[in-house]
C-alpha cells in the first residue's frame, strides 16, 4: 500500500530577509519575530508529522506529498534534512513561483518508488481590477513513473478568499480551466492518462470551481465523502472547510495489472495536531494565531488517499 498526500505547511519561511519578496515578517525583526531557533523548531514539528502520514496503515511515510505556502527551494530541503525525514531516500520538485509573498508549491517524492520524468510550472494568468496583470501561484505539474505506472501530478494553492467570495470565485474557476486545458494536452499524447490533483484550493468538494474539475468526467474525488460540518482541514471564519482534496482520475477505481487501485481516503486529524484546550480545542495547533506565537505545527491538517500496486 502506498499513501499520497497534500499539506499546506503554513508559512514554511527561513529567516532570512528576501528582497524579491514580502517576507520582512518572518525575520528576527520582523512584526513575527521569526528567529532560526523558531524556525527550526517549525521544521522539526512538520517533519514529525509527514513522517507519520498513512504509517499506521502502510507502513511507511508518504510516497508522494504535495505541499503548499514553502517559501522555496532550499527550506524544502532542509525540512527533507530533518529528523525523521533525512532517514528516507526523498527527492522534491520546485520552482520559484511570482506570487510576491514567496509562497509556492513543491512535490516532494520517494526516490525509491517514484521517478521525475518532466516537470513545469503552470502560470496562472489573473487580472487585477484594475487590468494589471495580478501575481500568484504557479500551479506546479510533474510527470513521473509511480512503481512503472506513468502519473500526471498537478499541485496547486489557489487564490485566497481574502478579498472576499464574489471577488475572489472567479479566480480559482480560471485555475479548474487552466489545468482542464492542460489536460487537454495530456491527452493528445496519453491515452487514458492517470491524473493526481491536489492542493489547497481555497473551495470546498461543492464549490463551482471544483466541480468544473468534476464535470470534466475525467476525475474522482474521495474528499467529497468526507466533508461534512464537524470535521474538515481547515477552520475558516469560524466553519470547518475541506479545501485541502486530493482528488483521482477514475481508473484508478479499477483493477488494472501494473497499476494502482484506489483503497481510501482520510483527513490526518490525529490529536497531537490539535489545540488540546481553550477556546479554539480540537482545531489545528497552529504555528501563529491572532499574531502570537503558539509554536504548533500548521493551520490546517494534512489529507491523504492509499492505493495498492495490483501486480
Amino acid at each position: 500500500m502506498h499513501t499520497i498526500a497534500f499539506y499546506n505547511l503554513e508559512n514554511l519561511f527561513d529567516a532570512l530577509l528576501t528582497e524579491s519578496t514580502r517576507d520582512l515578517d518572518f525575520t528576527p525583526e520582523g512584526s513575527r519575530k521569526w528567529t532560526p531557533r523558531r524556525y527550526q523548531r517549525k521544521l522539526e514539528r512538520l517533519a514529525s508529522v509527514i513522517g507519520t502520514i498513512g504509517l499506521e496503515e502502510s507502513g511507511k511515510p508518504p510516497v508522494l506529498l504535495g505541499v503548499a505556502e514553502v517559501e522555496n527551494g532550499a527550506v524544502v530541503q532542509q525540512l527533507l534534512d530533518t529528523p525523521p525525514l533525512n532517514g528516507y531516500n526523498y527527492g522534491y520538485v520546485h520552482y520559484n513561483s511570482p506570487d510576491d509573498r514567496g509562497m509556492d508549491t513543491a512535490l516532494i517524492y520517494s526516490r525509491d518508488h517514484f521517478k521525475v520524468l518532466k516537470s513545469q510550472p503552470i502560470p496562472l494568468l489573473l487580472e487585477a481590477s484594475n487590468g494589471e496583470p495580478e501575481a500568484t501561484r504557479d500551479i506546479l505539474y510533474v510527470q513521473g513513473e509511480l512503481n512503472g505506472q506513468v502519473l500526471h501530478i498537478f499541485v496547486n494553492h489557489w487564490p485566497s478568499r481574502r478579498t472576499g467570495n464574489l471577488e475572489s470565485d472567479y479566480k480559482r474557476l480560471l485555475a479548474a480551466k487552466t489545468i482542464i486545458s492542460f489536460m487537454d494536452g495530456i491527452e493528445a499524447e496519453f491515452k487514458e492518462p492517470s491524473y493526481v490533483v491536489m492542493g489547497d484550493f481555497n473551495d470546498g468538494p461543492t464549490a463551482e470551481s471544483v466541480q468544473a474539475l468534476m464535470d470534466t468526467d475525467k476525475l474522482y474525488n474521495p474528499m467529497q465523502d468526507l466533508y461534512s460540518r464537524s470535521r474538515g482541514s481547515v477552520r475558516y471564519r469560524g466553519s470547518w472547510n475541506l479545501f485541502d482534496q486530493i482528488m483521482l482520475s477514475k481508473g484508478f477505481l479499477t483493477d488494472r495489472k501494473g497499476g494502482h487501485r484506489y483503497i481510501g481516503a482520510n483527513i490526518f486529524d490525529e490529536a497531537f495536531l490539535k489545540e488540546a484546550k481553550g477556546k479554539y480545542k480540537g482545531t489545528p495547533f497552529r504555528t501563529y494565531r491572532g499574531g502570537g506565537y503558539k509554536g504548533g505545527y500548521s493551520d490546517h491538517f494534512p489529507v491523504y488517499v492509499q492505493l495498492m500496486l495490483d501486480s
